[in-house]
């Protein structure tokens, strides 16, 4: 290719990668993607969007069996598998189409291979080994993502042991599973698979689910999952697998005993390592690695000049809509824009989609305690709520932790239904620095399962009025 000299070029075209490139493209930068595997990344092709349709499935399949419970009768209804992950696959295929068509809308070229640092503003280009392309840029941004996490000695091996790639795209249904891990990935697959009706088994070696999450949120969440049928093993550590012809014999060390499991199938979800092996980073000193993760300042620069990082690659929290806003953040310092501000990591929400769902933003009541606040905290039930009762869906709760002194709204953290939409209320109001006042004043609709949004806060301050 003839066009090999750019103004910005982006290595990894997930959801950080693209979105800088077309921001680049919208300033009128001359900008490029370099993909070695497929436009979207991880989240739009094996992550955040195939499985919120697998998620959808086994929601709906989880309403069949509950159709008495509305009033309805349904005999000898059954899922094809084949079909649910064919939608799956279909979703992501379409929503991959799309980005390639909003890349080529926004004059952003392509490049379909990897790409390597080769020094100062040199990047090049190659596909199945072979060079295809060198290229030249002012500005080179690094987003080359994460990847999962491998245990030695428990290594997958797609058939008895899988990652989030096996388990996305299974061809028979297991009868018993066991997931390795609760964090997010974890969780949501272990939901996904109960509720379409296999036994599983759930290994979290810290002392509850979700350690991320408050840990009153965690608890209900647990006591949920339980409820459900799922079995829960806390303070537990898998150490061993032994193999069989179409099983494994799972040992998991917990309270100075090991027991044995035996399940069809394993998923390990034990956390991510950034990609930063094999992409020249040694060929730009200045270029610093921190636990794995490529170090930079709150606009995404490293510490070689030209040279910049977003994403999974920089490290936690690792979401696709930090990606994404980390790239425009650098794109637009690099453009010279005077209204750019340094990301706040507390005001990231966090969303799991498991069932029931989990939300959160900022500090944890805990770790607002560790940080010597004095707090206000409030609560409301989704059992007191209208809509929650209408819906059949009235176990969960919203929780709002505030500033004793200045009411500033620290952290909300939700468990329930809808709540990964619910959070984005919060996570405006920390953004826009609303304290406890504002969002009192603020009327919600009725009947909502927003509204309890608005109970917890005047539970925090002892004006609530519907609990």
């Amino acid at each position: 290719m003839n066009n090999t000299n750019f103004d910005v070029i982006v290595i990894g075209g997930g959801p950080g990668g693209y979105v800088a490139a077309i921001r680049a493209s919208q300033l009128g930068m001359k900008a490029c993607v370099v993909e070695a595997n497929h436009l979207g990344g991880i989240c739009l092709n094996w992550g955040c969007i195939p499985t919120k349709a697998l998620l959808r499935s086994s929601e709906i399949h989880h309403l069949l069996n509950h159709a008495s419970d509305f009033g309805f009768t349904i005999k000898d209804f059954s899922f094809d598998l084949k079909k649910v992950v064919e939608r799956s696959r279909g979703v992501a295929k379409q929503l991959s189409g799309g980005i390639g068509h909003l890349l080529k809308k926004n004059k952003v070229q392509v490049f379909d291979g990897f790409g390597k640092l080769e020094g100062k503003g040199k990047i090049s280009v190659t596909k199945d080994k072979k060079k295809i392309a060198d290229l030249t840029g002012k500005h080179i941004i690094i987003a080359t993502g994460a990847r999962a996490r491998i245990l030695p000695g428990m290594e997958p091996d797609g058939k008895l042991v899988w990652t989030y790639r096996e388990a996305m795209v299974p061809t028979e249904m297991p009868k018993s599973l066991l997931v390795v891990g609760s964090g997010a990935i974890g969780i949501e697959f272990a939901s996904f698979y109960k509720n379409m009706g296999a036994e599983v088994t759930v290994v979290e070696v810290m002392d509850r689910v979700m350690p991320v999450e408050d840990a009153e949120i965690s608890k209900i969440a647990q006591k949920q999952f339980e409820k459900q049928g799922m079995k829960i093993m806390t303070n537990a550590k898998t150490t061993k697998f032994e193999k069989g012809k179409d099983n494994v014999t799972v040992h998991v060390e917990t309270k100075g005993k090991t027991e044995k499991i035996t399940v069809d199938r394993v998923i390990m979800a034990v956390g991510i390592v950034a990609n930063t092996e094999d992409i020249g980073l040694e060929n730009v000193k200045g270029v610093k690695l921190d636990r794995g993760h490529i170090v930079t300042d709150g606009y995404m620069k490293t510490g070689e000049a030209g040279v910049y990082a977003i994403g999974d690659v920089c490290g936690a929290p690792w979401l696709a809509h930090k990606a994404s806003h980390e790239g425009v953040i650098c794109i637009e310092k690099i453009a010279g824009k005077k209204d750019v501000h340094p990301i706040i990591k507390t005001n990231i929400p966090g969303c799991t989609y498991c069932m029931p769902q989990v939300a959160s933003v900022g500090l944890t009541e805990a770790a607002a305690l560790d940080a010597g606040y004095k707090l206000k905290v409030g609560r409301f039930p989704f059992m007191a709520n209208g809509k929650a009762i209408a819906l059949g869906d009235s176990e969960g709760l919203v929780k709002t932790i505030f500033d004793e002194k200045t009411g500033e709204l620290l952290g909300a953290h939700m468990v329930g239904a809808e709540v990964t939409e619910m959070i984005q209320g919060y996570v405006i109001g920390k953004t826009a620095e609303l304290t406890e006042s504002e969002y009192m004043h603020t009327i919600f609709p009725h009947p909502t399962l927003s509204e309890m949004m608005h109970e917890s806060v005047l539970d925090a301050y002892g004006k609530a009025i519907h609990f």
